[in-house]
């Protein structure tokens, strides 16, 4: 019964929210700043699926301007969970499929989010040099997942270069965002299904790096974000079987 009344209300909030979207982005259409207040309310959802999310984010991480963040990808609840970190004047780059899942691909165009084809390596290299000069012109911030798809429980997948080289190119700060496992943790007919910790750290210098340095930047950023795993699935008493899976 619990699991009926769930996704009927998540329904409905879509719902609301794409009708809602139209009217509030119809006047600014594709502008960053709604992405911000979008995330926001996409985060509240965290309550209907029954999950305690909490967000952790330093001074020195809030209002930077210019970076790429990086977060981890899991499933379908980094909708509620990892949304809940995004910062003012931050935009994500997604797969142009978005865009075609209803109501929700109304809401990610809308609000400025940057599609790119990720099946055409070609163009792909293009837009790396367009956001880069989005984020130069707009002083704006992008969101990547550098797994490049969703774990499912497989732990810290293997890292792409696109955000690394968009950072690099872009001359700007790698900001790591990491969400506890949440594989299998959500029972929609479960009254309570726990804590999920979402942890921004600490920008990491991209100064320190050449520009032929990508791999290394990568490394760097996949360890950094593989140690800070490992211990929020501790403190959240989440074990996940695969964290070592890439080490």
């Amino acid at each position: 019964m619990l699991f009926i009344i769930r996704a009927i209300l998540i329904i409905v909030a879509v719902i609301l929210m794409s009708v809602y979207s139209l009217f509030y982005c119809i006047l600014s259409p594709r502008n960053p700043k709604n992405t911000y207040h979008f995330a926001m309310l996409f985060s509240k959802m965290s309550r209907l699926v029954g999950l305690k999310v909490t967000i952790r984010v330093p001074e020195s991480a809030k209002n930077n301007g210019s970076v790429v963040y990086i977060a981890n990808h899991q499933n379908n609840y980094d909708m509620v969970t990892t949304t809940g970190a995004v910062q003012p004047g931050s935009v994500t780059i997604g797969k142009k499929s978005l865009v075609m899942i209803p109501f929700f691909g109304i809401i990610y165009w809308l609000t400025g989010n940057i599609l790119i084809d990720r099946d055409n390596k070609d163009k792909s290299k293009n837009t790396i040099t367009d956001v880069v000069d989005q984020m130069r012109d707009k002083n704006l911030g992008v969101w990547i997942f550098p797994e490049g798809t969703r774990s499912r429980g497989r732990g810290l997948m293997p890292f792409k270069m696109g955000a690394f080289h968009t950072a690099l190119q872009a001359g700007v700060n790698v900001v790591p965002t990491v969400v506890s496992n949440t594989h299998q943790q959500v029972n929609l007919n479960r009254w309570d299904n726990g804590e999920v910790i979402v942890e921004m750290l600490e920008p990491i210098d991209i100064t320190q790096y050449k520009k032929r340095e990508i791999r290394r930047l990568m490394n760097d950023s996949y360890d950094i974000m593989l140690a800070k795993y490992k211990q929020l699935n501790k403190e959240v008493n989440r074990p996940d079987s695969n964290t070592n899976c890439c080490d």
